[in-house]
């Protein structure tokens, strides 16, 4: 029971980690696409 405890918090502290790159990676292409964009109609 002690072991499938700590399984289950570790993989819910993964999850959690994981969720959180996915949206910081989401940001870094939406930040990069409106460099890009400016870069466009800038030159």
């Amino acid at each position: 029971m002690n072991k499938a405890l700590i399984l289950i918090c570790l993989l819910m502290v993964s999850g959690v980690g994981l969720s959180a790159c996915s949206n910081t990676f989401d940001g870094a292409g939406r930040d990069m696409e409106g460099i890009g964009d400016w870069f466009q109609d800038t030159f």
